[in-house]
C-alpha cells in the first residue's frame, strides 16, 4: 500500500481506518507514517495526523522514538491544528517519558489556558495535564485553578471533561 497516495486521495474516517488497519502494531510503516506528515505538505501532514493518533491508541509502543518530534512539530507557528489536536489526543493514550514531562506540561498547559484553541485541543490537554499529576502531584496546584477559572464560561464539553479531571484531581 502506497500511504502518501492513499492519504492524498482523500480525507475521511474510511481512509483513516484503512491506514491505521495497514499499519497496525508495525513499527517501520507507523515511521514512514511520521516521516509522511512531518515532511507534508500542509494538507497531506493534515491527513496524517488522525491516523497517527488512532494508530498509538491502539498500540502506544509504536510512538517510542517519534514523541519528541512531534511535540516540535506541533508547536510550530502555523502547524495545521490537525496536528496539534491530534498530538495531544495521541499523549492521553501514552507513558510520558520523564525527559519530556516538563515540554509535554509547558505545551499542554499553554493550550489550555488559551481560549483561541479549539475546545478539542483544549480538552485533549486537560486529560494530558492530568495525567501527569497523577505522577507529579504538586502540579495539581496549577492545573486546578486553571480549569475552574474557565468552567463559567465553557462550553458543554469542556465543563464535562473539565468537572470529571477537577474530581480526579481533588481526590
Amino acid at each position: 500500500m502506497n500511504l502518501l497516495k492513499l492519504i492524498q486521495k482523500e480525507h475521511s474516517k474510511t481512509t483513516a481506518s484503512k491506514i491505521v488497519e495497514y499499519v497496525g502494531s508495525d513499527p517501520a510503516r507507523f515511521r514512514l507514517l511520521v516521516s509522511i506528515l512531518l515532511k507534508g505538505p500542509y494538507q497531506v501532514t493534515q491527513r496524517a495526523a488522525w491516523p497517527i493518533s488512532y494508530c498509538v491508541q491502539y498500540h502506544p509502543q509504536l510512538i517510542k522514538g517519534h514523541l519528541k518530534k512531534l511535540i516540535d512539530f506541533s508547536e510550530i507557528s502555523g502547524a495545521h491544528v490537525a496536528v496539534k489536536r491530534n498530538t495531544i489526543r495521541l499523549l492521553q493514550f501514552v507513558a510520558i517519558p520523564r525527559n519530556l514531562q516538563g515540554k509535554v506540561f509547558d505545551f499542554c498547559f499553554r493550550c489550555l489556558a488559551n481560549p483561541r484553541e479549539p475546545i478539542a485541543v483544549r480538552v485533549f490537554s486537560m486529560t494530558v495535564l492530568s495525567n501527569l499529576a497523577k505522577e507529579n502531584p504538586e502540579l495539581k496546584n496549577e492545573i486546578i485553578p486553571l480549569i475552574e477559572d474557565q468552567l463559567p464560561f465553557a462550553s458543554a464539553g469542556f465543563r464535562s471533561r473539565g468537572t470529571r479531571v477537577l474530581k480526579e484531581l481533588k481526590r
